[in-house]
């Protein structure tokens, strides 16, 4: 059995690629200052920033792989305009192939999208063609709110959105829901404003009818699915109030939540309510939660042990950690079977 965490992130970045990303906004504040260049960055460097974190921690904590991309808070597109932030990610999607060259055992890649506020999802299809098809991604991180906590893009299920998803189903890659950092003082980014965007984008789901257009879109609402495994009988009564199908058919044929829930209660929680089918294991390690319980002495993100922990099926266990990965990442499962895996 393959140990797959779909959620990674690439938070201990070399300071030279933070470098550029400040010359970026030195540059905002000062249109004088001559347009900023990338920072060279070493293998050494990136090989010294994964080795003492994710791989280390890859190691102990017995997984193989990382579906792994640039760290989300950083992604930032409500700063700067279009220009400044397709540039930013180019360099964030680069610096992950150069991490997925150097260590291709242990880390798959999936790119940020350049999005601002007010500009078309089109302008972000060229960026994942080029990360699918010339880098070898599996899959993109899709912001529901570029612009930062305040909410001003239509709803994902909005006919806005439909040309980024044409693309999706067409390169058969799916997109992790997941929103950048809050520049509105009433929404904490990982504490508040993250766990508000998944369970926003479920209820979009709810009160839409996207999956009837795309029947083969995939999502991933991360962080255990914001609130909605934890209050699941709401969101079965408002579907029912809307006059909408089950769940079950409405939406979950399509959607997917991973085990970034930093307590076993809530683990156990999650799989009590959500079918097994629609869970992957993902921890988000060297992320939003990275102290030592205090109650168990482990570090919050070891979600592993949560998983091991739990009173389910070595198949289940399997379905959970591997093979529901490989389902909803198609081009990481023709990768593996091409390692012999």
């Amino acid at each position: 059995m393959l140990i797959i965490d779909c959620h990674g992130h690439y938070t201990t970045a070399p300071a030279a690629h933070q470098r550029f990303r400040d010359a970026q906004l030195a540059r905002l504040k000062d249109s004088l200052l001559p347009p900023p260049t990338r920072v060279h960055i070493s293998d050494d460097e990136i090989s010294e920033t994964i080795e003492e974190n994710q791989l280390r921690l890859q190691r102990e904590r017995g997984a193989d792989i990382t579906i792994f991309s640039p760290r989300a808070s950083a992604m930032a597109h409500h700063v700067g305009d279009e220009a400044v932030s397709l540039a930013w990610t180019e360099a964030c999607n680069d610096l992950i192939k150069r991490v997925v060259d150097l260590y291709p055992e242990n880390f798959v890649g999936v790119c940020q999208l350049p999005q601002s506020p007010g500009v078309p999802i089109t302008n972000s299809v060229r960026e994942l063609e080029r990360c699918v098809r010339e880098l070898g991604f599996v899959g993109c991180n899709l912001n529901p709110d570029p612009s930062g906590g305040h909410w001003r893009s239509p709803p994902l299920t909005d006919r806005h959105w439909y040309p980024f998803y044409e693309k999706m189903v067409e390169l058969d890659v799916p997109a992790m829901i997941h929103v950048s950092a809050s520049c509105n003082a009433n929404f904490h980014a990982t504490g508040a404003h993250y766990i508000n965007a998944d369970t926003t984008a479920f209820m979009q789901f709810i009160d839409g009818d996207l999956f009837r257009d795309f029947p083969n879109l995939r999502f991933i609402i991360p962080h255990g699915g914001g609130a909605v495994p934890y209050h699941w009988g709401r969101y079965r009564g408002l579907a029912d109030m809307l006059k909408r199908p089950a769940l079950a058919q409405h939406v979950m044929k399509n959607v997917f939540f991973d085990t970034c829930v930093y307590h076993q209660p809530g683990i156990d929680l999650l799989v009590k309510v959500i079918d097994i089918d629609n869970i992957l294991f993902g921890s988000e390690m060297v992320g939003a939660v990275r102290g030592i319980d205090p109650e168990t002495g482990q570090y919050f993100d070891d979600t592993k042990r949560y998983i091991d922990a739990l009173a389910i099926s070595p198949e289940d266990k399997r379905r959970i950690f591997e093979l529901n990965a490989r389902r909803v990442y198609p081009r990481l499962d023709v990768l593996l079977k091409r390692r012999g895996l």
